[in-house]
């Protein structure tokens, strides 16, 4: 059971198979990682209400800290977490031990980041663009999140079909990558996950304009999402903070720099 991957409502994670121990099978022996206490699993709650229980026993080798997603890098994940939990420090750290197999690089432009996705793959090597399904201002990059895209095709179909991913025109957002991997991904940020304050601030796009997001399990599926969107590269990515337009009251450049510059200063190469 991963970390980190519940994205819409009804999706529980980790701590609804605790609470169904609790309620459903209370002479259970339960075994579990002693690092289910880490942000992403959410289980703090869950974890202590086990403290009550007989027969339960913590196993480090039950959790599974190699990603077999990104095979160059086992580490991805590690640094996704830090980066998300504003652990600057340590993802600077991650990031050096892991950037010369599995390169990441960040940019304001879109164009360039569609050459460096070009230049990477080798033969039938998938490349696409993935984002936020809340990204509605990514417009203006010709990115509209509202346009459904067809799993099948954007997955499946080769390079001289439109509708695949390697086109560079249909994206996929975390509901339809969800449990898929590309080989090299671009990931376009919108301003509904902003860096600001040394935090994350949580927006959704409605009407016409950004509100602020304030239940908590919705912060959580936001957050989550990104993870998702940061963690479908088998082999590198490339990360798209678009520059903004200061004529523009949805799309002010203050909406995207200040995420820009905490990317930046992990140590991602601008290209």
């Amino acid at each position: 059971m991963g970390g980190g991957q519940e994205i819409n409502t009804g999706e529980a994670g980790i701590s609804e198979w605790i609470d169904s121990l609790n309620h459903s099978f209370p002479g259970w022996h339960v075994h579990i990682s002693p690092r289910l206490s880490d942000s992403e699993y959410v289980a703090g709650g869950a974890i202590h209400s086990l403290s009550s229980r007989e027969n339960v026993f913590e196993n480090e080798s039950l959790h599974l800290a190699v990603s077999m997603r990104s095979f160059r890098a086992e580490n991805v994940s590690l640094l996704v977490k830090q980066l998300l939990d504003c652990n600057q420090l340590e993802a600077q750290k991650t990031l050096a031990q892991i950037n010369s197999k599995y390169p990441i690089v960040l940019t304001r432009d879109l164009g360039k980041a569609k050459e460096w996705l070009k230049k990477q793959a080798r033969g039938s090597e998938r490349y696409g663009i993935v984002v936020s399904s809340q990204g509605q201002r990514l417009k203006p990059l010709a990115i509209d999140v509202r346009v459904t895209t067809d799993p099948i095709h954007w997955f499946l179909d080769g390079k001289d079909d439109v509708r695949s991913s390697y086109y560079l025109e249909d994206v996929a957002t975390e509901f339809d990558i969800q449990g898929l991997e590309l080989d090299w991904a671009c990931i376009t940020w919108d301003a509904d996950f902003r860096y600001m304050s040394s935090e994350w601030k949580h927006f959704s796009f409605v009407g016409s304009k950004w509100n602020r997001i304030k239940k908590e399990e919705r912060k959580g599926y936001l957050k989550n999402a990104y993870r998702v969107l940061l963690t479908r590269a088998r082999q590198g990515m490339v990360i798209v903070v678009p520059s903004g337009d200061p004529s523009d009251l949805t799309r002010k450049p203050e909406f995207y720099d200040s995420t820009f510059e905490y990317l930046k200063s992990i140590g991602f190469t601008v290209i």
